[in-house]
């Protein structure tokens, strides 16, 4: 066995880069690789979820579904589960946001706006 052999070339692979700039379009990858690509309907279907998920987490920023009457213990465990869900969410739309698509971003902050009015009022 020859060791100063130069090792087998490797296969050729097309090296895929994300754009660092904001921009307008559908062409985009959300999340996923390949989603939603080219398709206009999972483009609409990703700027809605968006716009949810931002609203789900006002949401969760502004309620309170523990009682009074609750045990210490499932006030807790209530309150962190909740928790958990928000970071989740939250980090969802930050790595959402980090596709740099307008759209998205719009999305986004509209769906922080629209729960902010809503889920607010009550303090």
């Amino acid at each position: 066995m020859n060791m100063d052999a130069p090792p087998p070339p490797m296969a050729m692979s097309r090296k895929r880069y994300t754009r660092m700039t904001f921009f307008w379009g559908k062409n985009s990858e959300i999340l996923f690789t390949g989603w939603p690509g080219t398709n206009g309907g999972y483009y609409a279907l990703a700027i809605i979820m968006s716009f949810f998920f931002a609203l789900i987490v006002e949401w969760l920023n502004f309620c309170c579904l523990t009682k009074t009457r609750w045990s210490r213990k499932s006030i807790v465990f209530t309150r962190t589960v909740l928790y958990t869900l928000r970071t989740g969410l939250a980090a969802l739309i930050m790595l959402a946001l980090m596709s740099f698509n307008s759209g998205v971003f719009l999305a986004i902050v509209f769906g922080h706006v629209v729960g902010y009015i809503f889920f607010s009022r009550k303090y």
